[in-house]
């Protein structure tokens, strides 16, 4: 396939057909729960999250309600996360920013969410898309390789990632699509079972390919 348009397509048709329904696996309730899920998945896997949360929701799952706990009570809760202090800090204060100024409610918009503490644009993306609806790329580490290893951005930085990827698929798709790639970057192209040469998409779309890709960090 010698160009990405082809490329991008022949990976959309595969990864509908692999995943035609992909949950969100973070598990939530709301846009602020959801909020505090992709929060804490930063630097910690979804399993862990979820293994954190329900104790955690069951003491606040409103903002109100977050805002009255201690940073100490909300470490407690998650102390298993990685970087568990600063993301209790950041909670607490982003529970206490939604009072004080979007009447208890997660922005609706990129620009006022990111200026949350411990927001930024991914997780910003992935609420938007998923609570609101609103046409976003969040991109992680999985889906910035994949489109590397695919030949679909230059991995420049996940700016560019994002932008190269949005270029490629129609809007309509991104919700789905940003789970098929995670979901596929886990299952099938992850970080070492395959460099480029030894999943189905990989060898598909580069079947001449002999040398692993090197990729950058996202």
């Amino acid at each position: 396939m010698k160009t990405k348009k082809e490329r991008a397509e022949y990976i959309g048709r595969t990864l509908d057909e692999l995943y035609p329904e992909v949950p969100i696996p973070l598990d939530h309730t709301d846009a602020f729960t959801l909020l505090i899920a992709v929060l804490l998945s930063a630097q910690c896997t979804d399993k862990r999250v979820n293994l954190v949360t329900p104790a955690l929701f069951a003491m606040a799952d409103t903002p109100q309600e977050m805002a009255k706990c201690s940073v100490e009570e909300i470490l407690e809760c998650i102390k298993s996360c990685g970087l568990a202090n600063s993301k209790a800090k950041n909670i607490k204060r982003l529970s206490e920013m939604l009072i004080e100024e979007y009447d208890r409610e997660v922005p609706q918009s990129f620009e006022e969410m990111e200026k949350l503490p411990g927001v930024g644009h991914k997780t910003a993306s992935v609420v938007m898309i998923h609570a609101f609806k609103v046409p976003a790329m969040p991109v992680d580490t999985h889906i910035h390789r994949l489109a590397q290893r695919w030949g679909l951005t230059n991995g420049k930085n996940v700016v560019q990632t994002e932008a190269d990827l949005k270029k490629l698929f129609p809007p309509a798709t991104w919700e789905t699509l940003h789970l098929q790639l995670i979901t596929y970057g886990r299952e099938h192209c992850t970080a070492r079972g395959c460099d480029g040469t030894q999943c189905i998409i990989c060898t598909t779309c580069f079947p001449n390919r002999t040398k692993p890709v090197i990729t950058s960090k996202a």
